[in-house]
């Protein structure tokens, strides 16, 4: 059985609930229109991780669960992230962001701290209070009056993460080594 690879952006709203579920309202059945004509309608949920601190996660669907599996679905999941930040910039107020595959939870807020000095995460977005408080902020740039942000680089095809018949030759490869 295949493991589900999910296209999101997901946000850690901190320890207040409500703070998740307005990011959430905000999000749930927004419709993205790509330039083929796909409409993607966005769906919500919102957890708890280890620190108990607040996520919400919208999943835009009519896409494929396979991840990025050639140039083309790159393409369309580039531009959904491009459409998700653009949503993002109207967003309720969240600590930090970040649009990509398998993105929940990519950082703890402990993490995130305790990575600071070298924190380069494309496409991440920062709460300006929590920038400051990271001392990173000569890195980042203006994403709107209230955040700041690592420019989104856009989602990329590794064909030795979708190929099995791929990742065989590369074994043997390496059997041999």
């Amino acid at each position: 059985m295949k493991m589900a690879w999910i296209f999101s952006l997901s946000a850690e709203c901190g320890s207040d609930e409500s703070k998740a579920d307005k990011f959430a309202q905000h999000f749930q059945g927004m419709s993205l229109l790509l330039s083929n004509g796909r409409q993607c309608q966005c769906r919500t949920d919102i957890f708890q991780d280890i620190e108990e601190n607040w996520w919400c996660r919208i999943s835009p669907n009519n896409l494929s669960e396979v991840g990025i599996d050639g140039p083309e679905s790159a393409y369309s999941t580039t531009e959904l992230g491009i459409l998700l930040y653009q949503s993002l910039v109207f967003a309720p107020t969240f600590r930090y962001a970040l649009v990509g595959v398998e993105v929940d939870e990519f950082r703890t807020y402990t993490e995130l701290i305790e990575e600071s000095s070298n924190l380069s995460i494309p496409g991440l977005v920062l709460a300006k209070p929590l920038a400051g408080e990271l001392g990173i902020l000569p890195v980042f740039r203006s994403f709107s009056p209230s955040y700041v942000w690592q420019p989104y680089a856009g989602e990329v095809y590794n064909p030795l993460m979708t190929s099995p018949n791929l990742k065989n030759k590369l074994n043997e490869l390496l059997a041999v080594s």
